[in-house]
């Protein structure tokens, strides 16, 4: 029996998108000093997987401005950083975005009713410490 070529591609979708999930659950820990040390001052520092190198690419290109915060950096630190988070990024997710939190992979695995963000213990999408203990090693798996 054939299928159709429109529920061929919504099991195509639907097996592609629990895959992405899941291969989010475990990513390698970061093992850039430069990266740890410049990103992890202010605040966690994300793992290049989180994203693709384009959206790495577009954070890097606008440090002055990074999420409301001047977070410039020497030159040479801007291209050694950009250097491994490109390198190491992501092989799926949207480009054009910079927030980890609003890739799709994200936000289906965070929907949550909007009070669970303003508890003391979590307050942001971005602190991922507050439910993922492990955050910080790659470790995203439910805690």
């Amino acid at each position: 029996m054939r299928l159709p070529a429109v529920t061929l591609a919504i099991l195509a979708a639907i097996t592609t998108t629990a895959a992405f999930a899941n291969e989010m659950e475990r990513v390698t820990p970061i093992a850039h000093a430069a990266t740890q040390k410049e990103c992890g001052e202010c605040h966690m520092a994300f793992q290049p997987q989180l994203l693709p190198a384009a959206s790495w690419g577009r954070i890097m290109d606008d440090l002055a401005t990074h999420f409301g915060d001047n977070a410039s950096l020497d030159p040479q630190a801007v291209v050694d950083i950009r250097a491994y988070l490109t390198s190491n990024a992501g092989r799926l997710g949207d480009g054009r975005l910079t927030r980890i939190t609003e890739q799709r992979w994200w936000t289906r695995e965070h929907d949550f009713r909007a009070h669970i963000w303003s508890r003391p213990d979590v307050r942001s999408k971005s602190n991922c410490t507050a439910c993922h203990r492990d955050a910080d090693k790659g470790l995203y798996e439910d805690n």
